[in-house]
């Protein structure tokens, strides 16, 4: 198919061969995602056995988890700082909930968005000290806390930093940084740059546990069963967008079975206030609970998160779940306001190879949803930042695969251009001083512009497997399932179904064009394309006649209105049969 409906060309992801003929499609699946042949039964099923390192090849590890032992032995009081985010507050959650299994209840401080900005901050390190701490662990933060942990160093306070964000070549000091994406780490640490934070937190948890046991400390108290907080790592990895291949996917895999088991109180009152009538799928992690934990950090209390996370009070998790719930319909009004701005100054610069976009009164709070917003539209890097009463800018950016925007940030502070920021590949932040928003476009378009140009050339939807209209069931979702969890990194199968005529299209929701599809068949099958009632494909879809017969491409999931072995195609594209 050289040009659809939207105007782009359908490719495979693997080429078509003899090879293919007779193959699963679980092993076609695979191949695809690149997986090796050798490598095929470990990826089918896959495990932390197969796919857990070592943790002490990380750089730094050993010295987190013998500092951590220390304190756990001596009884001194430890403090969590986390981001605000699902990946901080997974983080948090689940060093809270381990040492609490250690014997330790830990301190955690979580910081305010607005008042006080991203990762640690000296007077919040100085007032855990004041409170008692001695050993404070950041999560999901600390990589570029120069100032903030040198001045911790001097008040005496010990800092253990687990991270996944860029570093610069120079690091902060501090007891200990583990971190995969440090400069000077491993080949093979180098390797699980993709972790998110949650999954370093994992490991140093993992390596606690070790060091322990090898310190007799399990000869009189039962050994945690870190395995049981997977559901956490699962929540945090797939809402921090990490990308799902090698250990993350079992990570993923692992966690939604143990979340199945409804072990952690909080989830299951955050699952019931998201209306999710069955056990917690991948997408549900990305699209309901993810969301709702976020919104207390950005538009509520920014603890909201780890409290309900740790919380073993099911009254209080409950309530902290309606809050969040309540707070996540507030995130989506304040959303729209400042997306339909944004919308609209992107105008003037849809061709720039970065979308940049800045205003006074936008909600710092959802900058970030907004800046994936606009990527999904324009196809291209996008910022959103948003300007205080002090000139001050606070953005947030959401990246293409092939073009880093954590690299680019680092870059931007080195030349003078950011007073503060960083990030990883595909999400970055930023801090801007007044007046410094048109020299930062112009940097951006200028570094990000050849790759850029090569992430979108031969721009084309890639498809999995071609079924006819009888096939788009239940029974083609389990399939398909057998290759996941998908998500960043490794792609839902995407199906091409017909042909087939399209029946009843019409909009639906906030701007979603519904539709049936009937095939000469005789069989039917329901369809959406989310968001695309102004898009070329929408309007070519409304204006449709019947007799048109069409190719629909898009990914398969269960109807869960209809039940039983009823499925529809969540619609990316089209194309005239």
């Amino acid at each position: 198919m050289e040009r659809s409906l939207s105007g782009q060309a359908w490719r495979w992801r693997r080429p078509q061969s003899e090879e293919k003929l007779g193959m699963a499609l679980l092993d076609e699946l695979l191949l695809g995602r690149g997986v090796s042949p050798d490598e095929l039964d470990r990826y089918r099923n896959p495990t932390l056995r197969d796919l857990l390192p070592d943790p002490s090849l990380f750089r730094d590890m050993d010295a987190a988890a013998e500092r951590v032992a220390t304190a756990v032995l001596a009884q001194e009081t430890i403090a969590i700082f986390g981001d605000y985010d699902v990946d901080g507050a997974t983080s948090s959650a689940l060093l809270v909930l381990l040492l609490r299994q250690l014997g330790i209840e830990a301190m955690v401080h979580i910081p305010d968005r607005q008042a006080e900005g991203y990762g640690p901050n000296l007077p919040a390190l100085l007032n855990l000290k004041a409170r008692g701490a001695s050993l404070i662990v950041t999560v999901d933060c600390g990589a570029q806390a120069f100032e903030p942990l040198a001045g911790a160093r001097e008040a005496g306070l010990d800092v253990v930093v687990v991270d996944h964000h860029q570093c610069a070549a120079a690091l902060p000091l501090c007891h200990a940084l583990v971190n995969p994406n440090r400069l000077d780490e491993g080949e093979t640490g180098i390797s699980h740059g993709h972790l998110a934070a949650v999954g370093m937190a994992f490991l140093l948890g993992v390596a606690v546990v070790r060091t322990l046991r090898g310190r007799g400390y399990f000869a009189a108290r039962p050994e945690p069963r870190i395995i049981e907080l997977l559901d956490l790592v699962a929540l945090g990895t797939v809402a921090d967008v990490a990308k799902l291949h090698g250990l993350n996917r079992a990570f993923v895999a692992q966690g939604l079975k143990v979340m199945a088991g409804g072990r952690n109180i909080g989830l299951n009152a955050l699952a019931q206030a998201a209306r999710l009538s069955a056990a917690p799928s991948c997408r549900d992690l990305g699209f309901a609970l993810g969301p709702r934990i976020n919104a207390g950090g950005r538009v509520g209390r920014a603890d909201l998160g780890v409290r309900l996370l740790t919380t073993t009070d099911p009254d209080e998790a409950h309530a902290i779940a309606l809050e969040l719930d309540r707070l996540n319909e507030e995130r989506r009004g304040i959303e729209q306001l400042v997306l339909d701005d944004a919308l609209a100054q992107a105008a003037g610069f849809d061709s720039d190879p970065v979308v940049t976009v800045a205003a006074e009164g936008w909600h710092p709070g959802v900058i970030g949803i907004v800046a994936g917003r606009l990527k999904e539209k324009f196809g291209r890097p996008s910022f959103v930042i948003a300007v205080g009463e002090d000139g001050i800018g606070k953005g947030s950016g959401r990246s293409i695969t092939g073009v880093d925007l954590g690299a680019a940030i680092l870059s931007a502070r080195d030349m003078g251009l950011a007073a503060g920021g960083g990030g990883h590949a595909m999400a970055a932040g930023v801090t801007l001083a007044p007046g410094g928003v048109p020299a930062f476009r112009d940097f951006l378009n200028q570094r990000l512009a050849a790759d850029v140009a090569i992430a979108t050339a031969g721009r084309a939807l890639v498809l999995d497997t071609l079924c006819a209209p009888r096939g788009v069931a239940g029974g083609l979702c389990d399939s398909l399932d057998q290759a996941g969890p998908y998500g960043v990194g490794w792609p839902q199968p995407r199906v091409a179904a017909g042909e087939a005529r399209l029946m009843r299209v019409g909009v639906v929701g906030n701007g979603h064009v519904r539709g049936i599809a009937c095939g000469a068949d005789g069989a039917s099958f329901k369809w959406i394309a989310f968001r695309a009632a102004d898009s070329e494909l929408g309007q070519a879809l409304l204006a449709m006649p019947g007799e048109r017969k069409l190719w629909l491409a898009g990914t398969v999931h269960r109807d869960s209105w209809t039940g039983g072995n009823a499925a529809e195609l969540h619609l990316e594209d089209a194309a005239f049969a």
